[in-house]
């Protein structure tokens, strides 16, 4: 009688360093700058609502904006002479006033046009039908006039995602903390970055500085 064969044992699974950037990758919850501009980029491309999303993307990830903060941002936060953005937080957050540099001026300003050129739309819409209502002051408008809301701006990240071919799902809390990562990477002090977020707890701001290496490089001199 032949005997029984043994049981196969499964192979053991080897914690290689690829492996390791592979989980690291799947748990990431920040995009990169190279990535944000891919979003911009991929948002250039669409006629319809381009300008409007890639300055509500690129303020989104230089002010650390939740969606919240963003969608509900007003016209009188944003001040082109002073070169001024009056940030409100949510979360009991600190509000601060940022400065805005040249980048995401030009951004405003195309977008500042388009929406003025929008409204002049609705408003001859509105002179037949007499049904448009609009948001006057809400900085970022829907397509109907409304402000726009979260789950617009979130369904149109993804969809820019796909189209940047981005190795992972953006939303859009990953601009907040690229914001974050950024500014550690670029040395800035851990109290600055607070509140520069608005965070009240320094706990909070310490996930971007605490594995940022370039923080030790005055050591050992």
């Amino acid at each position: 009688m032949l005997p029984e064969s043994a049981p196969e044992v499964p192979s053991p699974v080897v914690n290689t360093p690829a492996r390791r950037r592979a989980a690291a990758e799947a748990d990431r919850k920040h995009l990169t700058p190279l990535e944000v501009d891919r979003l911009l980029q991929a948002a250039k491309e669409n006629p319809r609502t381009g300008i409007r999303d890639r300055c509500l993307i690129f303020l989104m990830f230089r002010h650390g904006l939740r969606v919240t903060e963003a969608c509900a941002m007003r016209l009188d936060q944003v001040d082109l002479d002073s070169r001024i953005l009056h940030v409100e937080r949510l979360k009991g957050g600190l509000s601060t006033t940022q400065p805005l540099r040249a980048e995401e001026l030009r951004m405003l300003k195309s977008w500042l046009q388009e929406r003025s050129r929008w409204l002049r739309q609705w408003d001859r819409g509105k002179s037949r039908s007499g049904t448009v209502s609009l948001d006057r002051q809400a900085l970022f408008l829907s397509t109907r006039g409304a402000a726009l809301s979260r789950k617009t701006f979130w369904a149109l990240l993804r969809r820019y995602g796909e189209e940047a071919g981005l190795s992972l799902p953006p939303h859009p809390h990953m601009l907040r903390h690229a914001c974050g990562f950024a500014l550690a990477d670029q040395g800035a002090d851990t109290r600055l970055i607070q509140d520069y977020l608005g965070h009240r707890n320094i706990q909070h701001t310490v996930r971007y500085t605490a594995t940022n290496a370039q923080r030790f490089e005055k050591l050992w001199r």
